[in-house]
């Protein structure tokens, strides 16, 4: 865009630069004009003068005389003192006096002139006049010869204009000044948001053949770059993937020797072409690979309880475990059960907790193992240079995603489960011992992933980013459509954004679009990126928006957001409900979520959020399903959303949040919303066995602090005669960084590291206290829940202390000017 904009100036310039240079030309002529119209007069002057008195020179005397003093006229003419020459003083100078106070005419004195030129000839009684001198030249016929001049001058004048103002005409207009942020601007850019757009980039998106992530990001970064978002790049990164082998993993019941695939079909030498590729796809990447034979143990749902109850009954050293998927992350329950002993899973979502919409009954699915990032190299960039760490797996846990079809006939279930329109949960019966062999091969090898990163730059705050990201995939048809749904919605936001920057608009802060790669591997791209640029962007990162797989369903707007932006997101929906009819509210909460902001929020401290549709949950156990990628052909989005009304929906409310963070002067977080939401998680814990009074003082204290850095600061800041821009900097340095304060140094896995993210809806604790105490009960130690406290104490003491050095630099600076 800055050389688009740049390219305007200049031919406006070259417009203005013409105009000048006629001018200049005609003010030339005219001064030039003058200047030789004033050295004839005072050379005719003096030859007049001469003849009055009835003086005469000799021929060659006189002509020197002329050279000479027109060669003194002009050296006189170039001298600084030339603006102060006035021509009624050459007229009336004399020869006897060379005293005028304007021109200095003393190279024609007498007594300077060789041969006493200008004496009176009669001194000279010798001299005889060779010459007869015609009459002295009437001063009318000067008057007509400056007459002609000045109509010459003032004709090339008049044109020089005309000239100009055609020349003026065919250039293009100086480019208008940025236009100021208001609200009506963002009316303007949501409203460019069309669901027919959204639809038609869909639809482009998919219709060529699949292929390589490094293509479909080429195909991202054209499209970005056609609507005008000139700063576009592919940042490519060679990571270790874990990608399935050339035939499916297999399943054998020992009992009846029966082989099955993960969907539940049996096992054959040929598999159908058209579900071969969905086979091959329905693994665990980065599990363990071999062959386990063992019992298989049913452990329900994998939670503290359920292991208790096994282990007081069986032991599980090297079984199989049968897990539902749900309740708390997969990662979390998989290193539980690694740690009971267990050495292999297999994983299944309950038909009871999928929503009534949705049949999956049939369908296995892909998890990923991975943490986040490249696995070959943990905690540091896979930048060329990089020591490899080959780890094939993540795990010792042989782990294998099955149908719930597959699930059944493994526990010899009935099909129909279904009692009087109750779901009745899968479960395996304490009597029946079944013994499973599992199969599970899998390549682990070195692929580069691309990443798309647009930048739009801020006018304002250049070096503040508001990062929005979508991602996209080459796998198959896992997690398939939704990809193209996020990577739709984002384009076309850049579409309705460049449409108003193309006409002099900015934001006052930069955006930063991105479409992530190796997303299903976990969240590979946005974390190698992100480790990459660490430093950058802990300076400079203010806030993520999500648009990690915006259409899960088509019932209710789930709306997620950290506690310094629950109050924007709540305005979001007010702003993009003021011409729909119904607007539905829908509470804002801050819990987990899957996607590419795991790195920003886990790792930077970032406040983020997203908008996402999804089904009504059909239990409680529902949270954390959306771990698994089922295979989703081309359809299923627009079953969910035919008019692409529901995407359209997301666009705006992700769009309206963006802009306002990008533009408004005040970053609009909430530090009060925050010390809230710190009481009401401690809250909890006065009926436990733990002693909390020390993390509720210290609560209590940041709230205080809270409540006067948003009383004392932040309400003055937003008016706009208090809004000094040395002020104004000071206090959104302090607001970005508000939540950096809570993130832990370790946390179990799967569990976010940024304490104010709660695990689930069902829950109002800290996830790190909440996973302690289950600890405890499970290995009678308190050990653990110490550690966590100390933790949790030392991260609400630091936010409060950081609350407070805030205040303190804002009196300071004001005493100061004092």
């Amino acid at each position: 865009m800055e050389e688009n904009e740049s390219s305007l100036p200049n031919a406006s310039q070259q417009g203005l630069s013409l105009r000048k240079l006629l001018w200049i030309l005609t003010l030339a002529i005219i001064t030039f004009s003058c200047i030789r119209n004033v050295k004839k007069m005072a050379y005719q002057k003096v030859n007049a003068d001469q003849r009055t008195q009835g003086q005469y020179l000799e021929s060659d005397d006189l002509q020197g005389t002329a050279l000479e003093l027109e060669w003194d006229m002009e050296k006189e003419l170039e001298e600084p003192g030339f603006d102060h020459f006035r021509l009624d003083g050459a007229v009336q100078h004399h020869l006897g006096n060379s005293q005028s106070p304007d021109l200095d005419l003393e190279p024609i004195q007498p007594s300077a002139s060789p041969k006493g030129r200008f004496q009176r000839l009669q001194e000279d009684p010798e001299y005889i006049s060779h010459y007869t001198r015609q009459p002295p030249k009437s001063h009318r016929c000067s008057f007509f010869r400056i007459l002609k001049v000045f109509c010459a001058a003032l004709i090339l004048f008049i044109f020089g204009i005309v000239v100009g103002y055609y020349a003026g005409k065919k250039c293009p207009s100086p480019p208008a000044s940025p236009e100021p942020n208001h609200p009506h601007n963002d009316h303007e850019i949501l409203k460019e948001i069309k669901a027919e757009n959204i639809q038609q980039i869909y639809r482009d998106l998919l219709q060529s053949p699949r292929e390589d992530d490094v293509d479909i990001a080429m195909k991202i970064l054209l499209q970005w770059t056609s609507h005008g978002l000139e700063d576009v790049r592919l940042v490519n990164y060679s990571v270790l993937l874990d990608l399935p082998g050339s035939s499916s993993n297999t399943i054998t019941l020992k009992n009846s020797g029966e082989c099955f695939y993960p969907d539940g079909q049996q096992c054959s030498r040929v598999t159908k072409t058209l579900h071969s590729q969905d086979l091959l796809y329905s693994f665990a990447a980065y599990s363990a690979k071999g062959t386990l034979e063992a019992e298989l143990v049913d452990i329900q749902y994998g939670t503290i309880e359920d292991l208790i109850r096994i282990r007081a009954t069986t032991n599980v050293t090297q079984k199989i475990a049968l897990l539902k998927l749900g309740q708390s992350p997969l990662l979390y329950k998989l290193s539980l059960l690694e740690d009971a002993g267990f050495g292999g899973v297999l994983l299944y979502v309950d038909p009871c907790d999928l929503p009534k919409t949705t049949d999956l009954t049939d369908k296995a699915f892909m998890v990923s193992l991975n943490s986040g990032g490249d696995p070959s190299t943990p905690g540091y960039a896979s930048i060329d240079g990089s020591y490899r760490q080959h780890r094939l797996n993540l795990t010792t846990l042989l782990v294998q995603p099955i149908s719930a079809v597959l699930a059944k006939k493994l526990i010899s279930m009935p099909e129909n489960r279904v009692q009087k329109d109750k779901c009745v949960p899968l479960q395996l019966l304490s009597t029946d011992k079944k013994i499973i062999s599992l199969n599970i091969q899998s390549v682990t090898t070195y692929k580069t992933i691309s990443n798309v990163i647009g930048y739009l730059k801020g006018s304002v705050f250049p070096d503040r980013y508001v990062i929005i990201g979508s991602h996209h995939s080459s796998l198959n048809t896992y997690g398939g459509q939704e990809w193209a749904s996020s990577t739709a919605i984002i384009t076309a936001f850049i579409r309705a954004l460049m449409l108003k920057v193309k006409r002099g608009w900015r934001t006052d802060r930069t955006i930063v679009f991105c479409s992530w790669g190796g997303s299903s591997f976990g969240n590979i791209g946005s974390y190698e990126w992100a480790e990459d640029l660490k430093r950058v962007l802990q300076r400079n990162v203010v806030a993520y928006v999500s648009l990690h797989n915006p259409v899960r369903g088509n019932s209710t707007l789930h709306p997620i957001a950290s506690p310094s932006l629950r109050q924007l997101a709540a305005e979001s929906q007010s702003f993009n409900c003021v011409e729909k009819m119904k607007c539905p509210a829908s509470n804002v909460s801050s819990v987990q979520i899957q996607g590419d902001s795991d790195y920003f929020i886990n790792h930077l401290g970032v406040p983020a959020m997203q908008f996402s549709y999804e089904d009504i949950n059909a239990s409680e156990n529902s949270s954390f399903l959306s771990e698994a990628l089922f295979p989703m052909h081309v359809t299923r989005t627009e079953e969910l959303d035919p008019s692409f009304k529901l995407h359209e929906n997301i666009a705006k409310l992700s769009g309206h949040a963006t802009l306002q963070i990008a533009n408004e002067p005040v970053l609009p977080f909430n530090a009060l919303d925050i010390a809230l939401e710190v009481q009401n998680s401690l809250r909890v814990f006065l009926g436990e066995e733990v002693d909390a009074s020390q993390l509720l003082a210290v609560a209590s204290r940041l709230r205080d602090t809270a409540e006067l850095f948003q009383s004392d600061e932040m309400r003055p800041a937003n008016d706009p005669r208090e809004r000094a821009p040395i002020r104004v900097r000071m206090l959104n340095d302090v607001l970005q960084s508000l939540e950096k304060s809570f993130l832990v140094q370790h946390a179990p896995p799967g569990l976010y590291r940024n304490i104010l993210y709660r695990l689930d809806e069902r829950t109002s604790q800290f996830s790190v206290l909440l996973e302690a105490l289950e600890h405890c009960k499970l290995h009678q130690s308190n050990e653990t829940i110490q550690a966590a406290l100390s933790e949790v104490l030392n991260s609400i003491s630091s936010a409060q202390v950081y609350f407070k050095a805030g205040l303190d630099v804002f009196e300071t600076t004001l005493a100061g000017k004092k």
